[in-house]
């Protein structure tokens, strides 16, 4: 048996579909499954009574054994063990991450406001994690007939990272692998962008031609997977949402080519992680 697979569980319903989602992983990858729960006292300057905490404690205990005894109702015979530590969620998830096969989480926890789309657990996890996190949303409609897994690619070691674990994901569930790759096309703009002298055509089948080669042997590791690859000129947020329409999975790296470095999440995954229709994994650089 390999590394569990982590799941960050509050008894919120995005949480509660993220243990569904961590069980049936763990029983493709016949591995176990470790439930975490994160408790603290929010106010750090104000002090507090022992007895206080113990109470916070007890009801924090209480949770994690509720989600320990949902994923063994799910799989009776699967291993399911606790995890309670205190501190944010965002800190205790990523310290028992670096154990983890991969980690699932829920966009959103029990706390924020209602209109809230991504809480900050779901930002911060996938930004920092050494492994793969999977981040399922509550309202996310149920996938079509088939097992389609999308892929985002950039040419960055994330995203190949990402390509990898799309061809694993889909060779366990018997399914298939959609790459797409966004180019924008510089050559019909004019202004400071526009370069002259440039064979912008030549450029673009370049591209499209390395883009093919990579998902070509890479593929090469898991040849009983079919794969289709997209070369569009789109934006890749418009592209790769609407790709979700019938998707079981998008997954992406933490961070493209022209990600700055200030920013957890690269703005491509930040809004996959908001708007896209199905669940989204994310992955740091191998």
């Amino acid at each position: 048996m390999g590394r569990p697979v982590l799941v960050g569980y509050d008894e919120s319903p995005a949480s509660t579909l993220a243990l569904c989602w961590a069980v049936e992983e763990a029983r493709l990858r016949k591995s176990s499954v470790l439930v975490c729960h994160a408790w603290h006292w929010p106010y750090p300057l104000r002090p507090v009574e022992q007895e206080v905490l113990a109470q916070i404690e007890r009801v924090a205990a209480h949770v994690v054994d509720e989600g320990v005894r949902r994923a063994r109702s799910l799989a009776p015979d699967m291993d399911v063990r606790p995890r309670l530590a205190r501190g944010t969620a965002s800190t205790v998830l990523l310290q028992a991450a670096r154990e983890a096969e991969l980690t699932v989480l829920g966009s959103r926890g029990q706390g924020g406001f209602d209109d809230l789309q991504v809480g900050s657990a779901a930002v911060q996890v996938p930004a920092h994690s050494v492994g793969p996190v999977v981040v399922i949303r509550p309202d996310g409609k149920p996938a079509g007939d088939g097992i389609r897994i999308v892929v985002g690619i950039d040419g960055s070691p994330a995203s190949l990272a990402a390509f990898g674990f799309a061809l694993e994901e889909a060779a366990l569930r018997g399914g298939a692998v959609t790459a797409i790759c966004c180019w924008r096309d510089y050559g019909p703009l004019a202004g400071p962008e526009w370069q002259p002298f440039v064979d912008f055509p030549a450029i673009r089948r370049g591209a499209e031609v390395r883009f093919r080669d990579v998902t070509s042997h890479l593929t090469s590791r898991h040849p009983k997977v079919s794969v289709t690859t997209e070369f569009v000129a789109e934006r890749p947020q418009r592209a790769l949402i609407d790709a979700t329409k019938d998707a079981m999975l998008l997954v992406l790296g933490n961070r493209g080519t022209d990600s700055p470095p200030c920013l957890l999440l690269g703005p491509v995954t930040q809004t996959a992680l908001a708007e896209a229709r199905c669940p989204v994994a994310v992955t740091p650089p191998s």
